[in-house]
């Protein structure tokens, strides 16, 4: 190939590679003014969860809830090798967003069509995924709102470690300066599957399917139950990196799925979190 050929291939390579990286960097919504992102309510045949994170595949951007959130039972109902869901393909009204999602993975669906049997797997994978519609992926964008991250798929800490979360439950009547959260690890299953913990505020109902990140930002888990005993108050939290991993083994239309990190760096300061959510700003938080 002659040197001056060779030198526009090369050029032209180039600009194409910073024409890609252009639009990949800009395939997020501005986080200021993003309105689907992780935290916002979703609404399933009219029951209310809280979105954790943000996936992607080569072709589709998703958001996370939780499976239950999708389930025809009652409230008591949280084995998903036996209780019933509502089917893939069932719109899911999410807020932010000018058309519906669409329900396409539960694990509980997944799990009753392998016939899964292992005990702590049944009771606490709990991850669906909502595909946005394609109109809407502009108004995407994958940070943690007043906390930022995730930073990626992060690991569980010990006994007393911190977690962050962001719950938005109508109950709170759309007080946003109640959705960030901090709250310490009590204990986990010897599966690794789920954690207790203790949050201040708790988790309430409408908050579940909301995200948990480690102190380093990383998304470690989904929020599925609230305890009434014997630890009253605290939330039941799955292990996201389990749950993801079920999904990519076990459903092939699914194994490029991943997280999506936030575009904003993560903080662990949650005083100005909570005033960030407020909408107070400008004071040294």
């Amino acid at each position: 190939m002659h040197r001056k050929a060779l030198t526009a291939l090369l050029g032209a390579a180039a600009a194409a590679i910073l024409l890609i990286a252009a639009s990949v960097a800009s395939a997020w919504a501005p986080a200021d003014q993003a309105t689907i992102h992780p935290g916002v309510q979703v609404f399933t045949e009219g029951a209310q969860c809280t979105a954790n994170f943000v996936y992607q595949d080569a072709s589709n951007v998703y958001l996370g809830q939780a499976a239950h959130c999708s389930g025809t039972g009652s409230a008591t109902d949280t084995n998903g090798c036996d209780s019933g869901s509502l089917p893939i393909g069932t719109p899911v009204d999410v807020t932010g967003a000018d058309h519906p999602g669409t329900l396409v993975y539960n694990s509980w669906l997944t799990m009753q069509s392998k016939g899964e049997t292992d005990a702590d797997t049944c009771a606490y994978n709990d991850l669906a995924l909502i595909k946005i519609d394609p109109a809407d992926v502009g108004k995407v964008n994958p940070s943690v709102p007043s906390l930022g991250g995730p930073t990626g798929v992060g690991s569980w800490g010990g006994t007393g470690s911190q977690v962050y979360s962001y719950g938005n439950s109508e109950l709170r009547d759309g007080i946003t300066a109640l959705s960030p959260k901090v709250g310490l690890v009590v204990q986990g299953t010897p599966s690794g599957w789920s954690h207790d913990v203790y949050t201040l505020t708790p988790g309430i109902p409408g908050d579940s399917g909301s995200g948990f990140m480690n102190a380093s930002g990383g998304a470690i888990g989904v929020l599925s139950t609230v305890a009434l005993a014997p630890l009253a108050g605290s939330n039941g939290v799955g292990n996201l990196g389990m749950e993801l991993a079920y999904l990519h083994a076990n459903d092939s239309q699914f194994s490029g799925v991943n997280l999506v990190p936030g575009t904003e760096a993560f903080n662990s300061n949650i005083v100005g979190a909570v005033l960030k959510g407020a909408g107070l700003k400008g004071l040294g938080l």
